[in-house]
C-alpha cells in the first residue's frame, strides 16, 4: 500500500439529492436496491427498432439533463443547509458530447443566480468513474484544507446515440436483465440518474449543527492502460485503487463490511472485479458481503459513482445491504459473498464502492458510517 499524509480536515457528506429510475429521492432508491427490484423496462423514449435490446431504467417524463441535475443540486443545498455559498466549487460530472457546454453553462449560470455559487469550476468526462473522480478531489480539497466545502453534481439521461453505441459494440445485455457476477450473464443495461452531494469538513458541519450523513474516508485512483476497453483480467489496477483508498483511510481490509462492486454484468469486467476483491481483501474477501446496485438502477455512465455512493451511504444508514439482483447461479470464477436475498441486515463501520471505466481507470471510494 502507498502511504498518505495525514488529513488536516475529515470531509463528510451533508447534503444528498438524488433522480434515478426507481424515484425522486432517495428513499424509493433505497427501497429498490434493498429488495432488488429492478427499474428496467422497455424504451419507449426513443426507436429501439433493430436493436439487439430494448429494455433500460428510464425516469418518465424526463426533465431537459441540466434541470435534472439543478434539481439534484437544490435537494441536497437544502439538507446542508450552509451558511454561505460564495466559495463553494461545483464539480460536474457530464458525458462528453456536442451538448456537455452548453449543460455546464447553464447549470453554472443557474446555481450561480440560485444559490449564490461562483459556476462549475471543474467538469468531468471520465467515462464511468467521472463522478467517483470529482467526489475524490472533493475529498481531497477539503481533507487538504484548501475548501470547507465543496459541491459533486452528476447526470446522465439515456439517448439514442449513447444506446446504439453500446448495442453496436455488444455490451448491452441481450436478455433484457443486467445479471453482475451471475453464470449466464450477457451485459449491462444503461440506466438515467442525476446525483449531487455535498461534502464538508466534519469540524464545519458539526459546529453549524448540519447533519452528517456519512464520511468519506478514504478514496483511491489507479490506470492499467491494459486495453481501450477491456478490463486487466488480474484486477491489479482496481486493487491498487481500493488498496489505496485503504491505505489513505488507516483502515484494515477486514474492517470493511460491505462493498458496493461496479459490477456492470460484462462476463469479462465482473469476473476481472472478482479478481481486484480477491486481491485487495484476501481471506477476508469470503466474509465480505457483496452487491452491485447497477443490477437494479442500470448503469448511469458518468452518474454512476455518484448514485452508487448514495446507496451505500444509505446501506449505512438503515444497516440493509442492497440486492445483487438478477441471480441465476454462481460463476466459478468469481467466488464472492453476494447478497442474493435481502435485504440483508447488517452495520458495517466502512463500506467500499468501486467504479471502472474504459480505458482502465479505476476509482474506490471508502465510506465510513457517521
Amino acid at each position: 500500500m502507498s502511504s498518505h499524509a495525514p488529513p488536516r480536515a475529515r470531509p463528510v457528506v451533508t447534503g444528498l439529492g438524488v433522480r434515478s429510475a426507481c424515484g425522486h429521492g432517495i428513499d424509493p432508491l433505497a427501497a429498490a436496491v434493498g429488495l432488488g427490484t429492478p427499474a428496467f423496462d422497455t424504451v419507449t423514449r426513443f426507436d429501439t427498432g433493430g436493436r439487439r435490446t430494448h429494455r433500460a431504467a428510464l425516469l418518465p417524463d424526463p426533465p431537459q439533463l441540466a434541470d435534472a441535475v439543478l434539481d439534484v443540486i437544490d435537494e441536497a443545498w437544502r439538507q446542508a443547509d450552509p451558511e454561505d455559498a460564495d466559495t463553494t466549487p461545483l464539480l460536474l460530472a457530464l458525458h462528453s458530447d456536442l451538448n456537455t457546454r452548453a449543460v455546464a453553462d447553464r447549470v453554472g449560470e443557474a446555481t450561480s443566480t440560485r444559490r449564490g455559487l461562483g459556476g462549475v469550476t471543474r467538469v468531468y468526462t471520465g467515462a464511468c468513474v467521472a463522478s467517483g473522480t470529482a467526489v475524490a478531489d472533493a475529498a481531497a480539497l477539503v481533507s487538504a484544507g484548501h475548501r470547507s466545502r465543496v459541491l459533486v453534481a452528476a447526470g446522465h439521461l439515456v439517448g439514442p446515440g449513447v444506446f446504439a453505441a453500446f448495442d453496436a459494440g455488444r455490451a448491452l445485455a441481450r436478455d433484457g436483465s443486467l445479471r453482475p457476477f451471475s453464470a449466464g450473464r450477457t451485459g449491462t443495461l444503461l440506466g438515467d440518474a442525476a446525483v449531487a452531494v455535498v461534502i464538508e469538513d466534519e469540524a464545519a458541519a458539526e459546529r453549524r449543527g448540519a447533519p452528517v450523513l456519512a464520511r468519506i474516508a478514504g478514496w483511491g485512483r489507479s490506470g492499467d492502460a491494459h486495453h481501450v476497453c477491456r478490463p486487466a483480467p488480474d484486477g491489479r489496477a482496481l486493487a491498487l485503487a481500493a488498496e489505496s483508498a485503504l491505505a489513505r483511510a488507516g483502515v484494515a481490509p477486514e474492517e470493511v463490511g460491505y462493498v458496493n462492486a461496479g459490477g456492470t454484468g460484462s462476463p469479462l469486467a465482473d469476473r476481472a472485479e472478482a479478481a481486484a476483491l480477491h486481491r485487495a481483501f484476501g481471506r477476508h474477501t469470503g466474509r465480505l458481503p457483496v452487491s452491485s446496485s447497477k443490477s437494479v438502477h442500470g448503469h448511469a455512465l458518468e452518474a454512476s459513482a455518484l448514485l452508487e455512493l448514495a446507496v451505500t451511504i444509505s446501506a449505512l444508514s438503515s444497516g440493509l445491504l442492497p440486492v445483487n439482483a438478477g441471480w441465476l447461479g454462481p460463476d466459478p470464477d468469481c467466488g464472492l459473498d453476494l447478497v442474493l436475498e435481502g435485504p440483508r441486515e447488517a452495520h458495517p463501520r466502512y463500506a467500499l464502492s468501486l467504479n471502472s471505466a474504459f480505458g482502465g481507470a479505476n476509482t474506490a471510494l471508502l465510506v465510513a458510517a457517521p
